[in-house]
């Protein structure tokens, strides 16, 4: 092989109409009777950074296969880069790093990373990969040598060497500490400015709302929410109300308070009327702040919502 050269549920859409690089058209994947995903349907457009999220099982690693090449859907079409991914010649301009990874110990870095790049017609430099991903001076390193966050950091750089104009992410940070999670954060927002499209998945979803523009909630193999992250906070209707009191009275509704030293914490719909009632009581109060729920709380209620138990 010769080697590289070195290169809705939301309010209306307002994105502009650019091309579509990955889609899927009512896909159904079951696994025997397990129904992973029903009846999806999903674009993701060039130049997007989006956001996938969802609690365990709901099937967003499935997703990912799918538009990657390593799944067929039961039902429905996929498409990747306006043609099928299971073409290598598509594949060519994407790069993945799944939630799990398994390098050989024995090879070193340099090797892992002169391997995956010789696949591809156009590589990115690899000391300057390397080096955007914090793994500078490691080339020699073997793989069993590194610490789990190397390791890590590896896998997520191989995912960029092919100079891809879309990268899919699973898990990403996985494993990291503080530091290492917002370096990798620089690194897929260095590879977003230059126009690359970015789809991730994660549990950390302060991650997500530090990253994403685009947040796509799934739940029981379908769609829950699409849209930006103001929306998606916004899609609750729900207000954090928070101030400074010695105690509150009984107010209408609240739906749940929460004490945080002489802060205290207030989730309403109706935070006019909330603070109405608060002035009517003459409750002592300082500090007020409102505010929309976070991305965390969003999420937890759009989700409950769907839950067979909710």
């Amino acid at each position: 092989m010769a080697g590289p050269t070195t290169a809705p549920v939301t309010g209306p859409d307002t994105r502009s109409e650019t091309e579509t690089l990955a889609r899927a058209v009512g896909v159904t994947r079951r696994y025997g009777n397990v129904l992973a995903l029903d009846d999806l349907s999903l674009d993701i457009r060039s130049g997007e950074l989006v956001g996938l999220l969802g609690p365990n099982g709901a099937g967003k690693s499935t997703l990912i296969n799918l538009f990657v090449g390593l799944r067929r859907p039961t039902s429905g079409r996929v498409e990747l880069l306006g043609g099928s991914p299971t073409d290598p010649a598509r594949r060519l301009g994407i790069g993945v790093t799944p939630q799990e990874t398994g390098l050989p110990p024995t090879l070193r870095v340099r090797e892992v990373v002169d391997f995956v790049a010789a696949h591809f017609p156009r590589s990115v430099e690899r000391g300057a990969l390397l080096e955007r991903f914090g793994l500078s001076g490691l080339e020699r390193r073997q793989i069993g040598g590194l610490s789990g966050g190397q390791k890590r950091r590896l896998a997520v750089a191989l995912a960029f060497v092919g100079d891809p104009r879309m990268v899919f992410l699973d898990e990403p940070t996985t494993g990291l500490d503080v530091e290492a999670r917002r370096s990798l954060w620089e690194a897929i927002r260095h590879f977003h400015t230059e126009g690359g499209t970015v789809v991730l998945t994660s549990h950390y979803l302060e991650e997500v709302e530090a990253l994403a523009e685009r947040v796509v909630v799934v739940g029981q193999g379908r769609v829950l929410a699409d849209g930006t992250t103001a929306q998606i906070r916004d899609i609750t209707g729900i207000r954090r109300v928070t101030l400074t009191s010695e105690s509150l009275p009984e107010l209408a509704g609240v739906l749940s308070a929460e004490r945080d030293g002489s802060r205290i914490h207030l989730l309403t719909t109706d935070a006019d009327a909330l603070v109405r009632d608060l002035v009517r009581a003459d409750v002592p109060f300082s500090g007020l702040e409102i505010r929309p729920t976070s991305l965390e709380e969003a999420f937890l209620t759009i989700t409950a919502r769907e839950s067979p138990t909710a």
